[in-house]
């Protein structure tokens, strides 16, 4: 398996991890939900991309199905991680498909109140206020 399968799998797998939690048994399914969030709406978009729709009577994939059953399960999460190695592995087309999912994906920072600082990466001192001091 390439590495660039390994770092496609691991930069798909929270996305999919927050869809499973916020939609859990029918995440697969093929309703879409307007209202969910950027990264909810791209995990669930990867996890159709990779395992398909599903009706929502259909049974999902078990790293699916374990994955909502145990939610921040270390094992579950890496159980998915490694399916869905497999299936781009075993599929260029469609890891060049994730791949373009996720460079869509854009980055949103927002800042809310009074002297509030927006930023992606903060790799030094940010203060705000009157009269700080940075020592």
């Amino acid at each position: 398996m390439s590495d660039d399968v390994v770092l496609l799998a691991g930069q798909a797998v929270p996305y999919m991890a927050a869809a499973t939690a916020a939609y859990g048994g029918a995440v697969l399914a093929k309703v879409r939900d307007d209202a969910a969030d950027a990264t909810v709406g791209l995990g669930r978009r990867l996890l159709q991309r990779v395992f398909g729709t599903r009706g929502e009577r259909q049974e999902l994939p078990e790293p699916v199905q374990n994955l909502i059953l145990y939610p921040g399960d270390d094992d579950a999460l890496a159980a998915l991680r490694l399916a869905v190695r497999r299936v781009l592995g075993a599929d260029p087309a469609l890891a060049a498909d994730v791949q373009a999912l996720l460079s869509g994906a854009a980055v949103t920072v927002t800042a809310f109140g009074e002297r509030s600082i927006a930023a992606q990466t903060i790799s030094g001192v940010a203060a705000t206020g009157d009269s700080a001091a940075i020592r």
